[in-house]
């Protein structure tokens, strides 16, 4: 029996790629998705890589009808649909809390209230429910640090505090039983999000897997959307021969992984009964910091811009957090091969294959200096 497999989202980034994948694997797919302006141009790509190949319903997860529609028929869903982007969740709250929190309790609702033949859910959680993640204290051992405190980084210091002691910590590897305690409302939908799967998954007897994906990068991510993060932001910002604003000091830490990655550990996760009501990390384990970023990409399009160091920053903005892989090399067999290197090599060679985006960043960063997020 052929196996069906529902990715909401699925014509986005992650989920066309992990669509693709599926197919060659001999799933069958079906890909419900609003196609969403801040994510989609008009004439998408992604959407034309899928085009054909899967069943395409265009519909929304705020739709109970379209949920109803989506999974007749299906074992396995894939829920990708979301609003994204930790800035702006802090201002266009009840549309985050709409889309990835409603949503998600509409396609639970539906499960638990009609017949249906779904024998397993996967959901996209992030790295952002860790907040600023583990850190490790000279005096006081591992620690969970809060928010870092406004007039502290108005001074220049941008460092983690311990909150036992408040002297400076170190980033170490984040696992899966680090405390939860997101600074964004972002995280917190993520947050909701897969506790709501697995809890509701264990009642119905439906296994259920979160997986936090660190910084997800590679070809096919969208240059327009100024919310989706730095490689994208300084990549249209270079090819538009505009200067890069590296926020704070430019030593800030991401975990940044390459698609094919993401796209391995969901299929061990959908593929392995391991996986069933756990949550997992999925990231390189490698911090990388913002200079080195600006820098890499600087020399991969052969590109000058003026760099700068601004001191600027964001409410709410996490300093470090990069993953323990741990847990998904035991349970799910998952190693990133891909290096940052080799992945940024990869990514500026399509970009270059791309026609120049508009850079809307300055816009995306005036909505927030006008609601005191940005300093």
């Amino acid at each position: 029996m052929t196996e069906t497999v529902l990715i909401t989202g699925g014509a986005g980034f992650i989920g066309s790629n992990l669509a693709l994948a599926l197919l060659e694997r001999g799933y069958q797919v079906t890909v419900l998705d609003n196609l969403s302006p801040q994510v989609h141009e008009k004439d998408s790509a992604l959407l034309r890589a899928i085009e054909g190949k899967v069943k395409f319903i265009r519909g929304d997860v705020r739709s109970r009808e379209d949920w109803i529609q989506a999974l007749e028929g299906q074992r396995i869903v894939v829920h990708y649909a979301a609003e994204t982007g930790t800035g702006q969740s802090m201002y266009e709250i009840e549309r985050y809390v709409d889309v990835n929190v409603r949503g998600t309790a509409l396609l639970l609702d539906v499960l638990a209230n009609r017949p249906h033949t779904v024998r397993k859910m996967l959901v996209a959680s992030s790295r952002s429910i860790y907040g600023e993640g583990k850190h490790s204290c000279l005096s006081c051992g591992p620690v969970y640090p809060g928010a870092r405190v406004a007039a502290d980084m108005e001074r220049g210091d941008f460092n983690v505090k311990c909150p036992q002691c408040g002297q400076s910590t170190t980033a170490v590897p984040t696992d899966e039983g680090s405390k939860i305690h997101p600074s964004s409302l972002y995280g917190i939908t993520k947050q909701t999000q897969e506790q709501m799967l697995i809890a509701v998954g264990r009642s119905l007897g439906i296994p259920a897997v979160a997986l936090r994906y660190q910084n997800v990068y590679g070809p096919g991510q969208s240059l327009s959307n100024p919310y989706t993060g730095i490689l994208s932001i300084f990549s249209t910002r270079i090819k538009n021969g505009n200067d890069i604003n590296i926020f704070e000091d430019g030593a800030e830490t991401r975990d940044f992984v390459y698609i094919d990655d993401v796209v391995k550990a969901t299929m061990l996760a959908i593929e392995r009964a391991e996986a069933d009501y756990e949550v997992f990390n999925v990231g390189s384990g490698v911090p990388t910091d913002v200079k080195t970023v600006a820098e890499s990409l600087l020399a991969a399009y052969g590109a000058q811009v003026p760099v700068r160091v601004s001191g600027n920053f964001r409410l709410g903005d996490i300093r470090d957090n990069f993953a323990d892989l741990g847990k998904a090399r035991a349970l799910l067999g998952f190693e990133p091969t891909v290096s940052f290197a080799e992945g940024i090599a990869r990514f500026a060679r399509w970009v270059n294959a791309q026609s120049v985006k508009a850079d809307t960043y300055e816009r995306s960063v005036e909505e927030m200096r006008a609601r005191g997020l940005y300093r």
